[in-house]
């Protein structure tokens, strides 16, 4: 018989048989558990009990926040911004606590936030391997307390000399109107929150910045937001003879085109010729990132960019200081408009002339649509006034020009208001500033500037109030009254049912201020 040794050999007896586990009791509790997988013959619960996973991390911890600005210090030493149970206020917590490394962290939450008692309690759940094939979840809660530090920027605020760029922001006029527009831009853009400190001098402010590209920032928002020029300076402060490492302090200095809202202009008429062929004597009926200047007599406009005006410079013939106040005789529409004008001519005799005599004066007025007979109007009377102004004199002289300067332009319209004034159901927001003061005492001199800073506001929020265009290029907030203002407030309105009324949904809630009357 012969046999194939290479055939398989059929295995009738010898089959493979399944694997047994091993079953055990937990040596805590009794419960049957697998003793091949079993970790120190515990059950999962006995072992989640028993083993602590979280040992060596910290429960109680200290957060340090600035109280001027609001920032987290996350070590070594840099300060983070953070808002309330944001992401990035966990993600300080989470690195302030020590052995945190050691374990994987799986889910991290606020369980709440106190800000009257300065806590902040945490809710964290890790996962580590306690023994060999045996990983151990667990959840534990960690407690915060926030401590007030004050940050490096904060300080240099504090403290003399420690700047190393200002910038210098001048306007010579007799008001602060452009300023006090400028200010609510900066502080819608925010602009501002780079500075070290900001002080109030004469003609302007100053801006002071602890780094270069900080200064050069706040110039690039001034001449991308107002017509003006900018001149650079700086100053040696140490210099190193063996490295030749120098250090300096930059000045940036930027004048704004004197020329406001509602000024009255007379310009060169070669410029005039250049722009379109525009009457040289129009009025300033808005500055933006150019001077937008209107022929009252034809609706004419044109814009004179920084550039052109530096130039060939040319100054005000008179200003809002210098308005009188003129009352309605007749008004007939000539049927010429541009956008919210109306080409209108008008019969007006001033205020202070009624009962008096009977002098009048005709003129054409740009205010056709929202004027009618009997209103009060402001405008500039040139009749007998003497402008010492070469471009006026030089338009007078003209043959083209010279016949064609009225008697009387009118400005915008008036409204009769009390002398103290209202308390609005809004406001503007300031910028924190300090004042240049000198080493003598508060003078007669000092108090009167004061008054004038305050009669300067009072006339910008009228001009916002009348203004809608000018409106909805600011944040207008809601006034937080008491309700014994409510009720002054309704016993006056009754004497200013002409001004214009702000629609609440125009206005903003101020949540900074909320916050800070809740502690």
């Amino acid at each position: 018989m012969s046999m194939d040794l290479d055939a398989p050999v059929p295995m009738t007896g010898l089959q493979e048989q399944p694997v047994v586990m091993a079953t055990i009791l937990c040596c805590n509790c009794g419960a049957p558990i697998d003793g091949t997988a079993s970790a120190g013959a515990l059950c999962s619960e006995c072992l989640r009990n028993t083993v602590d996973v979280s040992q060596g991390i910290q429960r109680e911890g200290t957060l340090h926040c600035c109280r001027d600005c609001e920032r987290w210090l996350q070590p070594p030493n840099s300060w983070v911004v953070a808002t309330p149970e944001s992401k990035e206020l966990l993600a300080v917590c989470l690195r302030r606590l020590r052995g945190l490394n050691k374990v994987r962290i799986i889910d991290a939450s606020f369980i709440w936030t106190e800000p009257h008692s300065r806590r902040i309690k945490v809710k964290i759940t890790i996962q580590q391997e306690a023994f060999q094939g045996t990983i151990v979840q667990q959840t534990f809660e960690v407690e915060y307390v926030v401590a007030s530090q004050q940050c490096d920027d904060c300080k240099k605020s504090y403290t003399h000399n420690t700047w190393r760029a200002s910038v210098q922001v001048r306007q010579k006029v007799p008001h602060k109107r452009t300023f006090l527009y400028l200010e609510q831009l900066i502080l819608k853009a925010g602009a501002h929150k780079d500075t070290v400190n900001i002080k109030e001098a004469k003609d302007g402010l100053d801006f002071y910045f602890a780094q270069r590209n900080h200064a050069e920032k706040m110039v690039d928002f001034l001449q991308s937001t107002i017509p003006c020029k900018m001149k650079k300076s700086q100053e040696l402060i140490s210099m190193d003879i063996h490295t030749s490492t120098k250090s300096y302090k930059f000045t940036f200095s930027v004048e704004l085109i004197p020329i406001c809202k509602d000024d009255l202009v007379a310009l060169p008429i070669k410029l005039a010729r250049q722009c379109g062929n525009i009457s040289p004597l129009t009025l300033c009926h808005r500055v933006g990132t150019a001077i937008n200047l209107l022929d009252p007599f034809t609706l004419q406009t044109a814009d004179v960019t920084s550039n052109t005006y530096w130039r060939s410079p040319f100054k005000n013939l008179a200003d809002v200081t210098e308005l009188k106040e003129f009352i309605i005789m007749d008004i007939e529409p000539l049927g010429h408009s541009s956008g919210r004008y109306q080409l209108s001519e008008a019969t007006v005799a001033r205020a202070s002339d009624l009962g008096s005599n009977d002098t009048t004066y005709y003129t054409r007025t740009h205010l056709g649509g929202i004027l009618h007979v009997g209103d009060s109007v402001l405008g500039y009377h040139l009749t007998g006034t003497i402008f010492n102004d070469p471009n006026f004199e030089a338009i007078e002289a003209s043959n083209q020009y010279g016949s064609t300067i009225p008697d009387v332009i009118l400005v915008k319209k008036h409204y009769a208001r009390k002398k103290k004034p209202k308390n609005r159901a809004w406001r503007l927001k300031r910028m924190a500033r300090e004042y240049e003061e000198e080493a003598l005492q508060q003078t007669r001199r000092q108090e009167q500037e004061q008054d004038r800073l305050e009669q300067d506001f009072e006339m910008f929020l009228r001009d916002v109030e009348e203004d809608q265009e000018l409106r909805q290029t600011l944040d207008l907030y809601k006034a937080r009254r008491k309700p014994e203002q409510d009720h002054e407030m309704d016993e006056d309105s009754g004497s200013d049912d002409e001004v214009p009324k702000i629609d609440m949904e125009e206005l903003l809630d101020d949540f900074d201020e909320l916050n800070m009357n809740e502690e």
